[in-house]
């Protein structure tokens, strides 16, 4: 393979975190700024389909592309692995609820309640994941493009 098609998938994986915060971020952001009940056009309910969409597509793309290779390349990480896709679960739950609030133009207080408790876990779930597999991705020799490992972020 050559060495300049390798991709740092560590570094990879910590940039899909960041933008995945700051689509957190943005979408409290639209709260703060949305009247208490938002119509089913409003910026808020924009901010979260499209943040639940985000978080959903990279935890998918994980799923299905990253933990597969990486248990493959490191089996002793199947009990990291396990958990990170039982998170991923709990998440995609807290998400479909979140979706379901901001379409049925809940109050801003339900939707904040919403995003703390997905906030609470997406923050946990990131920081095990980054101490957990940061170091083995440094040496994943996994040759797909990045949208598809980790999402189309």
């Amino acid at each position: 393979m050559d060495a300049a098609r390798l991709i740092a998938w560590d570094q990879e994986l910590r940039s899909a975190h960041s933008r995945l915060r700051a689509a957190l971020a943005a979408t409290r952001d639209a709260l703060g700024r949305g009247a208490d009940v938002p119509d089913a056009t409003s910026e808020l309910v924009l901010y979260c389909i499209g943040f639940c969409a985000a978080l959903d597509g990279h935890h998918g793309a994980e799923d299905r592309q990253l933990f597969p290779s990486l248990r493959a390349e490191h089996p002793e990480l199947g009990g990291v692995i396990d958990k990170l896709m039982q998170d991923h679960s709990m998440l995609a739950h807290l998400l479909a609820s979140l979706r379901s609030a901001a379409e049925r133009g809940d109050d801003s207080a339900t939707i904040g309640a919403h995003l703390d408790g997905i906030a609470a876990i997406m923050e946990s779930h990131f920081r095990f994941e980054e101490r957990e597999i940061l170091e083995p991705l440094r040496t994943l020799t996994l040759d797909d493009d990045v949208k598809s490992v980790l999402g189309p972020l």
